[in-house]
């Protein structure tokens, strides 16, 4: 019976962790250059990309190597063109004990529309919203201030709603 009991509480502590971090209430597509944006707030896509994952992240006192919007395997992205359209990714997050919802992660996306890959630029130091971000995660192992790759999860969700932030041409 306590063998049984041990997986089940261990399961509920780890749930309790993650949630007591807070829940993903919105993403917000902004496009840098017209300002304009989309807001994602559907619980089921919001579950998909949660800010609390990848490296610099702990569970049961073992670091993430998965989740979020980066292909964490993939690495660091070298061969990522320049002049794509870009976007800043907003992360706003409603914790437990607060009525409020707050910002509290941002990177910068890129959609490749001729390859369809995305890249994903973690702000480093002396870039805007390190602050911000580092307070929320220190995804450390010299990652801040680099491009990755998008995962196809993240590709798949956004890039059709990249063109609703494009006002409309009569």
């Amino acid at each position: 019976m306590k063998t049984a009991l041990l997986p089940t509480l261990m399961l509920t502590m780890a749930a309790t962790a993650v949630s007591a971090k807070g829940l993903t209430t919105r993403i917000t597509l902004r496009d840098a250059t017209l300002q304009t944006s989309i807001d994602i707030t559907d619980p089921s896509v919001l579950r998909a990309f949660n800010v609390w994952a990848g490296p610099g992240t702990f569970a049961n006192g073992v670091e993430g190597t998965k989740g979020f919007i980066i292909d964490w395997p993939a690495g660091i992205a070298r061969d990522r063109p320049h002049g794509l359209a870009r976007y800043e990714v907003m992360f706003y997050v409603r914790y437990l004990d607060r009525s409020t919802e707050e910002l509290v992660y941002v990177v910068l996306y890129e959609h490749e529309p001729a390859s369809g890959r995305g890249f994903v630029y973690l702000p480093g130091r002396s870039d805007d919203y390190y602050g911000r971000n580092v307070r929320t995660i220190l995804h450390g192992h010299n990652l801040e201030g680099h491009w990755f790759y998008a995962t196809e999860t993240w590709h798949n969700a956004v890039n059709p709603l990249l063109s609703l932030t494009k006002p409309s041409r009569d």
